[in-house]
């Protein structure tokens, strides 16, 4: 059973591959210049498949986090850190800027966006420093905020997110290529939404930050109240020649799931591809669900995507969807005939170099077997070292796409 699910995670993942999704959604070459500049997980990967589709003359740079590279000719590749940014991604952002700066209308930029790029496009303006931004990534990353809560707060902290890059690059034409790792798609949220018009505002970004017990540096308050920092707003006169189109999301990969499982003659029961809110109370949530389920009478397989949360508190290992399935496999306390995986569509879940996780019926007995206590794993935020030390942790490597969270729980009556 654990051979089928991971069959069915790798082909989601597949479906979402740059090497497939980004070619079909090239326009003609352009007349003038093509720059390329990027920022993501999958941003190397893409950049690499725009080269195979277009050939050179090409020009850019894009930023992917350590380990995510690929090989290209023409388009620099920069590896810097994820989830925290570091001085690499800082410099890439400002060289994205630089190249995007002075064009003509006849020149083109393709902007390669994926999930991370958040992180990985870096440029605080000043005074603000890339230390005290860091500060403030590292704590909303903690705090169990949304992503969509923390993208929010970066934007109001760069040069280059909330639709600057796409109004640095006026009048040239900008088409961005997303990858979409958000619940919803929205295009404002993905990598923060560097070319697109942005609806919140600094006043949105300073109540995040007061509901998190966040806070805040003279230089980052400095920031969030100067009107001249504001983020581009979607009726903005420079953002007429920007387009987006999302190339590959989380339905995607469930889509593709659904099809491997029907092959494998599995009933599918898709219960969401947006799923949000907290890991261990969905896995509660889904272990009744499976339970439920179990007597159709047929094998089936329950899909689902999303993006889920995790309150940090200990210093384990793991992430969010390690989290999800400890609390799935407390919650079905040993029910015979279910499995379930949850994996990160980008091949690492949380703090570590694991995808995530698989269970079966045994798990619980095998860790009470060998004395490992859930409750306690959990509340020191361990999972990752519950389920190792149970054999049961999926290791992928970099899978260089970004389309939110996995999860397959394989029901046989």
């Amino acid at each position: 059973m654990q051979d089928k699910l991971r069959q069915l995670f790798l082909a989601g993942v597949a479906a979402c591959q740059a090497s497939r999704v980004v070619a079909p959604a090239l326009p003609a070459r352009p007349r003038g210049r093509a720059i390329v500049v990027g920022a993501g997980k999958a941003a190397a990967a893409m950049a690499a498949a725009v080269e195979d589709a277009w050939g050179p003359p090409l020009e850019g740079v894009v930023v992917t986090r350590y380990g995510h590279g690929a090989r290209t000719q023409f388009v620099e590749v920069v590896e810097a850190g994820h989830p925290l940014p570091d001085a690499h991604g800082a410099e890439a952002a400002q060289r994205a800027l630089d190249l995007v700066c002075g064009l003509e209308p006849d020149d083109f930029v393709l902007a390669l966006l994926s999930g991370g790029g958040s992180a990985l496009w870096s440029a605080p303006p000043a005074p603000l420093t890339l230390k005290e931004k860091q500060a403030i990534t590292e704590a909303l990353v903690l705090s169990n905020a949304p992503i969509g809560e923390i993208n929010c707060v970066r934007k109001h902290l760069s040069r280059i997110k909330g639709g600057r890059l796409a109004a640095a690059a006026h009048p040239a034409r900008v088409l961005a290529l997303a990858i979409s790792d958000v619940v919803g798609d929205d295009p404002s949220v993905i990598a923060s939404g560097p070319t697109v018009g942005d609806r919140t505002t600094q006043a949105d970004a300073r109540a995040i930050l007061v509901r998190h017990g966040i806070a805040l540096t003279a230089n980052a308050e400095r920031v969030l109240n100067d009107a001249a920092f504001e983020s581009i707003k979607p009726d903005d006169a420079r953002l007429k020649r920007a387009e987006h189109r999302i190339v590959a999301r989380s339905a995607d990969a469930l889509a593709a799931a659904g099809d491997e499982a029907q092959h494998l003659g599995l009933d599918v029961i898709v219960l969401g591809v947006d799923i949000e809110g907290d890991a261990r109370a969905i896995g509660r949530a889904h272990a009744e669900i499976a339970r439920a389920t179990q007597t159709k009478g047929r094998p089936l397989v329950l899909l689902s995507g999303g993006e889920l949360t995790l309150k940090v508190r200990g210093r384990g290992r793991g992430g969010p969807n390690r989290e999800y399935l400890l609390s799935l496999v407390r919650a079905l306390d040993g029910a015979a005939g279910i499995w379930a995986l949850a994996c990160d569509s980008d091949g690492i879940d949380g703090n570590d170099e694991a995808a995530g996780a698989w269970i079966g019926p045994e798990t619980l007995a095998r860790a009470r077997l060998l004395k490992l206590d859930p409750q306690k794993y959990g509340d020191a935020n361990d999972a990752g070292g519950f389920f190792s030390a149970l054999g049961k942790t999926v290791v992928t490597g970099p899978t260089r796409t970004n389309v939110n969270d996995f999860r397959a729980i394989l029901i046989v009556p």
